[in-house]
């Protein structure tokens, strides 16, 4: 699956998920912050719910494929 979304947060800091499998009640993704440098990144699941809300709020940005290559 791989999607890549960033996510709505604080200016000088960058946090994006990617999807790496949709399971049962919703997805396991990796989360990654960076800040100052330095890189923080965790594995975690995310209910169908939650993600489909925080897309619909604009706090998930889908980032297509084709600018993700450039």
């Amino acid at each position: 699956m791989m999607k890549r979304y960033f996510l709505k947060c604080r200016m000088g800091r960058m946090e994006y998920i990617d999807i790496i499998s949709e399971i049962e009640d919703g997805y396991l993704i990796r989360l990654t912050r960076v800040y100052d440098g330095y890189e923080k990144t965790t594995e975690e699941t995310l209910n169908r719910h939650l993600f489909d809300i925080c897309l619909k709020t604009g706090y998930f940005s889908e980032i297509n494929s084709e600018s993700a290559a450039a």
